[in-house]
Order: C-alpha cells, then sequence, then structure tokens
C-alpha cells in the first residue's frame, strides 16, 4: 500500500516543486494554459451535451415525419418540445411555417380536381390521393420563396453545430506549442542563469529545468482531451449535418408534390379568368338594388 501511494506523492511533489521554482513567464505560460484548458472543457460539455439532445431528437422527429403523409401534418398540431433541439425539426417549422403563409395569402385554387381511384398496393397511395385533393395550392413562384428559407434554415443549424468548435481545434494545435514557448523560455532562463552564476552544476539546472518542462506537460494535457472530443464531435455534426440535407431535399420534395400548382399555363389562365368573372358577377350582384331589379 506504501508503495503504490509512493509514486503519486511523488508526481504531486514534482509538480508542487516546478510551480515553485518556475520563472514568471513560465508562470504566465502555464496559466494560460489553464484558462485555454478551462475554455476547452466547457465546450466539450456544453457540445456533447447539445449533441446528444440533438441526435436523440433528430430519430424521434425522422420517426414521426415518417408516420405521416401530409408534410405539414405536425406544423399543423402545433409546438412539439419532444423534437426541441432536433436540427431537421427547426428547419421543418420555418419551412412549414412559410408553406403556410403563402397557402393563406398567396393560393392558387384549383376548382377542378381531376378524379383520382387509390390503388391500394402502391406505395405512395395516400401521398398521391392528398395531392390530387388538394385545393389549394401555392405558385412556383411561392415555393422558390419556401426554398430559400429552408436554405437559410439549414445553414443556421449547420452553424449552430459547429459553434465553439475552433476553441477546440485550438486547443489541439496551439496548446503543445504555447507549452513548448514556455519549455524554450524556462530552459533559456535557466542555462542564462547558470552562465552567470559560473555554477554549472546539476543541483543548479535541475529546478529551473523541472519547472521549464511544466508548461509543454501542461500543453499535452489540454491538447489530448481536446483531440479526441474534437474528433469525435466533428464525425457526429458531420452525421447531423447530412441528415439535415438529406431532409431539407426530401421535405421540398414532398411539398412540390402536396402543394405546388403544376398545372399547364392554359388550365392556370382559365382558371384565373373563372375565378376573376366570379368576382366581377358577384360585385355586380352586390351593386343591384330592389329598384334595379323590379320590373
Amino acid at each position: 500500500m506504501i508503495l503504490s501511494i509512493q509514486p503519486v506523492l511523488a508526481e504531486v511533489n514534482a509538480a508542487a516543486y516546478a510551480i515553485r521554482y518556475a520563472t514568471p513567464e513560465g508562470k504566465v505560460t502555464f496559466f494560460a494554459l489553464l484558462i485555454l484548458s478551462l475554455f476547452s472543457w466547457t465546450i466539450i460539455i456544453t457540445k456533447f451535451r447539445q449533441l446528444v439532445i440533438a441526435g436523440k431528437a433528430t430519430k424521434k422527429f425522422m420517426a414521426g415525419y415518417g408516420a405521416t403523409r401530409d408534410p405539414l401534418d405536425i406544423q399543423r398540431k402545433g409546438e412539439n418540445r419532444e423534437f426541441d433541439g432536433a436540427p431537421v425539426y427547426q428547419l421543418y417549422i420555418r419551412g412549414a411555417d412559410e408553406v403556410a403563409y403563402h397557402l393563406k395569402n398567396n393560393p392558387v385554387v384549383v376548382n377542378a380536381v381531376p378524379a383520382f381511384i387509390p390503388n391500394p398496393d402502391g406505395p405512395h397511395t395516400n401521398t398521391d390521393f392528398l395531392a390530387k385533393s388538394t385545393r389549394v395550392k401555392i405558385s412556383m413562384t411561392s415555393f422558390d420563396a419556401v426554398k430559400v428559407v429552408m436554405e437559410e434554415a439549414a445553414g443556421t443549424e449547420a452553424i449552430s453545430l459547429e459553434k465553439g468548435m475552433i476553441v477546440l481545434s485550438t486547443a489541439v494545435a496551439g496548446g503543445p506549442f504555447i507549452g513548448l514557448l514556455g519549455t524554450v523560455w524556462g530552459v533559456m532562463s535557466t542555462f542564462a542563469g547558470i552562465a552567470e552564476s559560473h555554477a554549472a552544476t546539476l543541483t543548479a539546472m535541475a529546478p529551473g529545468v523541472a519547472a521549464a518542462l511544466l508548461t509543454t506537460v501542461t500543453g499535452l494535457l489540454v491538447a489530448i482531451p481536446a483531440m479526441f472530443a474534437y474528433n469525435f464531435m466533428v464525425t457526429t455534426i458531420r452525421h447531423l449535418t447530412q441528415e439535415l440535407d438529406g431532409f431539407a431535399s426530401r421535405f421540398a420534395n414532398q411539398i412540390e408534390h402536396v402543394y405546388v400548382d403544376h398545372r399547364p399555363l392554359a388550365e392556370e389562365i382559365q382558371s384565373a379568368n373563372e375565378v376573376l368573372a366570379g368576382r366581377i358577377v358577384g360585385a355586380l350582384k352586390g351593386q343591384e338594388t330592389p329598384a334595379m331589379i323590379a320590373p
């Protein structure tokens, strides 16, 4: 038991010994590395928690979205806290709200709905029936606006996932070099002091060299955890970003299939003329008075 405790005490005593004999430059480097380590571990903990929540919420949302055929079904049910933290859910809400806005303010009413006989063996029967039976749609111009909103949402979510990763990359790349700078500086100061005192002995060199090596050890202790965390998080973020891009394409395709008016131009003009004629007739009827109608 005594033998197992002695190495630990020796390591603690070595670190305390090195700090005690460190030069002012070495102490500044040491505390700078401690601050960098504090920022690094803060990012590691918060980002790990964010990515875990994002992964679980994304799986739940994709399962819920896959169970529906109407691409606006989840949005119409209202806010769902179960999907909070999922980047794909934030993209979905932005896109669905934009589609709902255009359906309300810039609708294209399809009066003649073609008959559709569902095929029970078809893989997309429900979606096709929904697309054929939907009378209120949006134009291609409105759909272009929806795609722009979805692209902006995808970019915002990707930036949110990558936020703070610069701190980890800095810790990985810069930590060892900062520690090496402190070591070289400390060794240089040690040799300068030995030269001035004219006492080139191991006893005279040991305190300065031990204090100088402390910064290198600290730099490695900062960089090694940051390196493993950075590699894991970059891989996870890449996976979530690919899911985000894939869902954006899928959602846009389903919106176009169900809610975008794809009728030929002649039919659109005819439908617009019918709507305009109906409005004119309605306005004329509203202007008629009993005296005008009486014989």
